[in-house]
């Protein structure tokens, strides 16, 4: 390459970097084909094991989980639901098994970010929704789409956008907190905030866990309220220890152990279930 090309390559790409309507390729999501459920059939976990230094964490587990379902997932402490969760989102691979976000996109040959592009959320048991900024701020940043590091500061939201915004704001029921700081939320307040900051990425599975740990008994219906209105349009997994929750919100309910299935039907199968009676609940 010459002199005059050297300059000419570095101009051009000076003149790439700093265009405000220019979104850098390392910034760009994947674009991944349409999820078919055509089964009615959203995730497919399938003879999938998992071993950490000689413990098995997670054995032989086969879940498939419903298109629009809200399914909760209960077990003691070890049970696998962390793990297993992280397996979905390929912040872990599986020793063995598959896992497939409908019948024609492999999990397992993504990493977490083209997992979460293709339309798995995940919300963790403690908040991290940015405290510095508002609650209006931390939905906007959240708003999936592509956009520019300029496009971040400078752009203005479509009609449609903040429609979407604030629909998400009455459904998490933070429309009187939008000008607020996140940090001045309560603990439910920040729960409510960062499922809202998935909403707006449009995921189709929310992986949620334990959302009520800590929270008010109000708070705690609230939240029932909100994971049941958004059933239907989103398949939701819950992973929860408080019965009485899971009680208000589950008609389908999973009970892990030992990295494994162990009963899954109705809170009131389950609970009536021998072993789960033995292993989770103490009798």
């Amino acid at each position: 390459m010459s002199a005059l090309q050297s300059v000419q390559h570095i101009k051009d790409n000076y003149q790439t970097f700093t265009r405000r309507d220019e979104v850098f390729s390392f910034l760009k999501p994947d674009v991944h084909p349409a999820i078919d459920t055509r089964h009615n059939v959203l995730l497919y976990v399938e003879g999938v094991n998992k071993s950490f230094d000689g413990f098995q964490a997670i054995n032989d587990l086969n879940l498939y989980i419903r298109e629009g379902e809200l399914r909760c997932i209960i077990g003691p402490n070890g049970a696998g639901k962390t793990t297993m969760m992280d397996i979905i989102t390929g912040k872990t691979k599986p020793d063995t098994g598959e896992v497939w976000l409908g019948s024609n996109i492999n999990l397992l040959k993504m990493n977490e970010a083209q997992i979460a592009n293709a339309g798995i959320g995940r919300k963790f048991q403690k908040p991290t929704v940015i405290e510095c900024l508002t609650v209006w701020q931390n939905l906007e940043l959240s708003m999936s789409g592509v956009r520019s590091v300029w496009g971040t500061f400078t752009a203005q939201m479509s009609g449609e956008q903040r429609d979407k915004l604030e629909s998400v704001l009455e459904l998490i029921h933070l429309k009187d907190e939008a000008t607020n700081s996140a940090g001045n939320l309560s603990h439910g307040q920040k729960q409510w905030l960062e499922i809202g900051m998935l909403l707006m990425q449009n995921p189709k599975l929310l992986l949620v866990d334990e959302p009520v740990a800590g929270m008010t008994h109000q708070e705690m219906d609230r939240t029932s309220e909100l994971l049941n209105s958004l059933a239907g349009k989103h398949s939701v997994v819950v992973v929860e220890h408080d019965m009485d929750f899971v009680r208000s919100i589950a008609s389908h309910v999973t009970v892990l152990h030992q990295g494994h299935v162990l009963a899954e039907g109705t809170m009131d199968q389950v609970q009536s279930h021998p072993e789960v009676k033995q292993v989770y609940l103490g009798e």
